[in-house]
Order: structure tokens, then sequence, then C-alpha cells
């Protein structure tokens, strides 16, 4: 593009992402609704197909978000950086994401480290070789996981492609529509939780489920999509750096939902307390654009730049 294009209005840019999450979930049934294909023989022929059409739309995103955006240049550089698709500072944008995360798990994380001490007490008084029953069962979960079709969804395909669409795609749209980064970081996740409302069909279509059940359900998923969405955003806008979202994305996927109790005379509680007051106080520190660019007021070559080129500084910076 040998031109740069006028700016997006707010309008536009809701338009755009507002199709964008459509297309996300829409694609899902595209196999058995638009293509006509035969309903698939197992669950993992199911998933598999899933994870082609969100691929698909992952590349018909970045593509379609490319034409909208006033991109200046075709250059691939210049557009794997709009999209935080980045080498440099590789490990700082997976590192501290990944402790600030696991900081709001701290109850989860000290429940299991006294379940692993509970197991190895009980292996040592039968007299069992510590050292290789872990190996055993590292062995054992690598192989389970890796021949899942599941953890390929939660470990794999789905952070790799909601974060594509949600946030290298569907940020950079709401900034250059004229939104502010704070605006962007809580009316972004809308769009995320969009895409899981098709959770509601698939278990209503269950027939197991009352919709008043199946409601509560779902519920409870939005309310965390938007608040992890809110989260990634938040990683995506400070760090530049696609990475560090999706290292959360994988670290929340693993662990499930934070714990905040358990029946260990009140230290779950208090690690997960103590965990989240800490995950406040340190997530601006450890998300300083200054620790993923080398200098990002003047020479950041990530989107930071690219998007203060038509919007106001943001008060993120």
């Amino acid at each position: 593009m040998g031109e740069e294009q006028g700016s997006l209005s707010k309008a536009e840019a809701v338009a755009s992402c507002t199709a964008l999450a459509s297309l996300y979930v829409a694609i899902l049934y595209a196999p058995t609704l638009l293509l006509r294909l035969p309903p698939p023989a197992n669950f993992r022929i199911f998933m598999i197909r899933r994870f082609i059409c969100a691929s698909i739309c992952s590349v018909i995103s970045i593509a379609v978000t490319a034409l909208i955006l006033p991109t200046k240049s075709w250059n691939l550089s210049y557009l794997l950086r709009v999209y935080g698709v980045r080498f440099d500072h590789l490990w700082q944008a997976m590192v501290f994401p990944l402790f600030l995360t696991s900081l709001v798990y701290s109850g989860s994380i000290l429940l299991k480290a006294f379940l692993l001490i509970d197991e190895l007490k009980e292996l040592n008084a039968r007299g069992e070789g510590v050292i290789q029953h872990l190996n055993q069962q590292l062995c054992g979960w690598i192989y389970a996981t890796v021949s899942n079709v599941i953890a390929w969804r939660n470990y794999v395909v789905a952070p790799l492609t909601e974060e594509l669409v949600f946030r290298a795609c569907i940020v950079p749209l709401l900034l250059c529509g004229g939104f502010s980064t704070y605006t962007t970081m809580f009316l972004g996740p809308i769009f995320f939780s969009l895409a899981h409302l098709n959770h509601l069909m698939e278990i209503c279509s269950q027939g197991d489920w009352a919709i008043s059940k199946a409601l509560t359900i779902v519920g409870i998923q939005l309310c965390y999509t938007v608040l992890f969405g809110s989260f990634a955003s938040f990683l995506f806008i400070r760090t530049g750096h696609l990475m560090s979202p999706i290292a959360a994305h994988i670290l929340c996927n693993f662990m499930g939902l934070p714990l905040p109790y358990s029946g260990r005379n009140g230290l779950v509680t208090v690690a997960f307390l103590v965990g989240v007051v800490s995950f406040i106080y340190l997530a601006f520190p450890l998300t300083r654009p200054e620790l993923y660019n080398d200098n990002p007021i003047d020479t950041c070559g990530c989107w930071h730049v690219y998007c203060s080129q038509f919007l106001p500084t943001s008060g993120f910076h």
C-alpha cells in the first residue's frame, strides 16, 4: 500500500471488530452448515475440523485487518510488528507475563505443592523411588497431553487463534478507531466473549441441561473470558508483544479458575490474597514498555509507534 489511508471512525472500528468476532464463531459451523459435510465420525475429527476453521479465520482476520487499518507499508516485517509478532525481547515477553499471571494462582499453586508433598511422603513410607516415580508421572503426563485433542485445543490452537484475532487484530482496530487504551482494554473483551456464546447453544443441544443451568454455566464462562480478555489486552497494549497474552492464555487454560480457599488451615486463602495484592502491585512495573523495547518512545518498532501516528499519546505510556 503505497499511500497512507485515513484513520478509522469509531463506528467503523466497532463494526469491523464485530464482524471479526462473528466470523470466528460462525466459521466453526461452516463444515456442516455451509459445506454440507457429513457429521464427524468421532470427537477427534470434530475437533480437527474446528482447528482448521479457527486457523482459516485467523488468516482471514489478519488479511482483512491489514486492508482496513491505515497501513503505510506491505513490508512483511512491518506488518508482523503491527500484529505484535516479534522476535526481539522474546524471553521478557514470556517470563514476566507468566510470572505476573501465576500470582493470581498462588492459592492453587500452594495447594498443588501440599498435595505433591503428601504424595512424596506416601511414596517414601512405601519405600518407592521418588525420582523414578516423578519421572514416570511426568513422561505419562507429556504423552497424555500430546495425544489429547483437548490439550491441543487448550494449549495450542485456542491461545494462538484467539490471541491473533482478538488481540493482534481487534486491539489495533479499536485504537486506530479513536478509542483510548483504557476503553480498548475493556471493550475488546466484549468481542472476545462473543466468541464463547456458541457454548450456550452447544450445551443446550446436548439435551441434558435446563436453560437456566446452561445460562448460569455460560454466564460464569463469559465473566471469566471478559476478565481474562481485559488482562490479555492490557498485556498486549503494554508490551506490544503478542507472545505475552499467548503465554498468559496457555497458563490460564492449564490452571483453570483460581482457587481462593481450601481446607489447609487458611494457608491457601492467605496465599491467594497475597498473590492478588502482588498482582495488582506489580501489574504496571512488570509490563513497562521499556522492558520489551530498546527505546519505546523514539525507536520502538512495534505498534505502539504505529498507533501513535493516528491517536493521542496513551496514558499507558
